[in-house]
């Protein structure tokens, strides 16, 4: 297979594992201290990344949580923030100047912030009351899953928590099967669209942040591909009346509480469109993650998935993942 190291990967995920004392840790220390509510905010992909995990707090947690750009946040501001809020941040590079920003204004305020970065000293971290360093290990949601899943356990929201960490240690071998299984699919649909002029993304639920990203951050910013990206319930508000032959749908299909939204957008679009694509979790392997927990993982699971995607356009089209035009490049 195309750029795949299943050992790597794996050896890569036990170290992502090794973090879940630590991030245990902070997560019982803000409870103690007491929250009142939490923000989860970044910028771009980081944002999106954070989405499924206020989804998750939103659908199963009595504490308040809000998911809002970093830069929005530092225009506007929020009146439901206090000095018991935590305010969770994520940036790769640790360097994000918004991210940064507000990470500077918590800290004037006193409010307490946790950070998710993938490097050491950076002034994400330098600036954060707790800072957690995953070195861009895969999955990336780990760190998330063992911070709201243990937050939501001393709450008397997650009884199955450690289950649910336990099984984690198997998810990135899974990954690796999944890799497998959908790559073949995976290479078909980069050569059929390498080019497609438009193309229209959907996802829900748990997996609205991923195709979002996904949407975003790689087919536009990374291969400079014209898309968009609705959610399955409002896909039938506006969008829905651009499908027509030879248009591209993408279905990213949950099976979670959210999937008869998305079975909605798949009868539909497999009338008035004769390029339907559906990449479904249900037909991915879990061997090691018992039913009742495959919905919160599949941002994890759908990103294996979609990497095979990624990285045969890449070499379809000759155009790495790595280059862009203006971000980083240019001022803005």
């Amino acid at each position: 297979m195309l750029k795949f190291d299943a050992e790597k990967f794996v050896t890569e995920g036990e170290k992502a594992y090794s973090l879940r004392a630590d991030i245990e840790q902070i997560a019982l220390k803000v409870q103690k201290e007491g929250i009142s509510n939490i923000f989860f905010t970044a910028s771009g992909g980081s944002n999106a990344v954070m989405q499924p995990f206020n989804y998750w707090m939103e659908s199963k947690s009595s504490i308040p949580s809000y998911l809002l750009t970093a830069a929005d946040f530092l225009a506007v501001g929020s009146k439901k923030l206090n000095k018991n809020s935590i305010v969770i941040l994520l940036s790769k590079s640790g360097d994000t100047k918004e991210t940064v920003a507000l990470a500077k204004k918590m800290e004037q305020l006193g409010i307490r912030t946790i950070s998710i970065v993938n490097k050491d000293n950076t002034p994400l971290a330098h600036h954060s009351t707790y800072a957690v360093n995953t070195f861009g290990y895969h999955p990336q949601e780990l760190a998330f899953y063992f911070l709201i899943g243990k937050i939501m356990q001393v709450n008397n929201e997650f009884n199955d928590y450690e289950q649910f960490a336990d099984e984690l240690k198997s998810l990135p071998g899974d990954m690796n099967i999944v890799a497998q299984e959908v790559d073949s699919k995976a290479k078909e649909f980069a050569e059929k669209y390498q080019n497609a002029d438009y193309q229209i993304w959907v996802g829900s639920g748990d997996l609205w942040g991923t195709t979002y990203n996904y949407s975003m951050c790689v087919l536009e910013e990374s291969q400079w591909l014209r898309t968009k990206s609705v959610s399955s319930p409002e896909f039938f508000h506006g969008t829905f009346e651009l499908v027509e032959k030879d248009v591209p749908v993408v279905l990213l299909e949950s099976e979670g509480a959210t999937r008869p939204l998305d079975e909605r957008v798949a009868n539909f679009a497999t009338k008035y469109t004769n390029q339907f694509t559906k990449f479904d979790m249900k037909e991915f392997t879990l061997s090691h993650i018992s039913t009742k927990f495959r919905p919160i993982v599949e941002p994890s699971v759908m990103w294996a998935a979609l990497r095979r995607v990624s990285l045969h356009l890449e070499d379809i089209r000759d155009h790495p993942l790595t280059k862009r035009r203006y971000y980083r490049v240019v001022d803005y």
